[in-house]
């Protein structure tokens, strides 16, 4: 797999996962561990930098790329993390993100979105990408919002959290309105 890096401007910029990531990644969830949890499903199974290790294993060596893994940076230092799954079938893929709270409200997880849609639309070639948010995570939910995407639906209990099932509301983005807003 290339290594990509892409520019966010401002001293910012989102690099595909590497092997060498795996320690700073996992201080990163270590330390907003009781922050993600209420969000995210994995962060209890990522005990270890050795956990950390094995899921960035996997995602680099996935043959047949379906899942994208970046690591968005700020001056050097981790802030946070941004992923497409890709759905090859249907054109499609599923854009989900992280940051760490230091790194909150400084537009880096939209222009780390911007960019990674203008990649698989340009590049991928893809149709359609989506994002899903918990209807109580309003940052993350200001993400699509900000970005001109489409609120298609609220899937009841869709999301598994460490603290319980929580509903997801799907936000939806499709080529050609994303060639039109550009």
């Amino acid at each position: 797999m290339k290594p990509v890096r892409l520019d966010l401007g401002d001293g910012a910029e989102v690099h595909r996962y590497s092997m060498q990531d795996a320690e700073t990644l996992f201080a990163m969830v270590d330390a907003e561990r009781e922050r993600l949890r209420r969000w995210l499903p994995w962060v209890d199974g990522v005990r270890t930098a050795d956990d950390e290790r094995s899921w960035l294993k996997a995602v680099l060596s996935s043959a047949d790329l379906k899942e994208e893994g970046y690591g968005i940076w700020e001056r050097g230092e981790l802030a946070g993390c941004v992923g497409m799954h890709l759905d090859s079938l249907n054109d499609g893929a599923d854009i989900g993100y992280w940051l760490g709270g230091a790194f909150e409200g400084r537009g880096l997880v939209t222009r780390a979105c911007r960019t990674l849609i203008d990649r698989a639309f340009v590049e991928l070639r893809l149709h359609r990408i989506t994002i899903h948010a918990a209807p109580d995570n309003a940052r993350s939910r200001a993400v699509p919002e900000r970005l001109g995407f489409t609120q298609e639906a609220v899937l009841r209990q869709a999301g598994k959290t460490a603290v319980g099932y929580v509903d997801l509301v799907v936000y939806s983005m499709l080529d050609h309105e994303w060639q039109a807003r550009s």
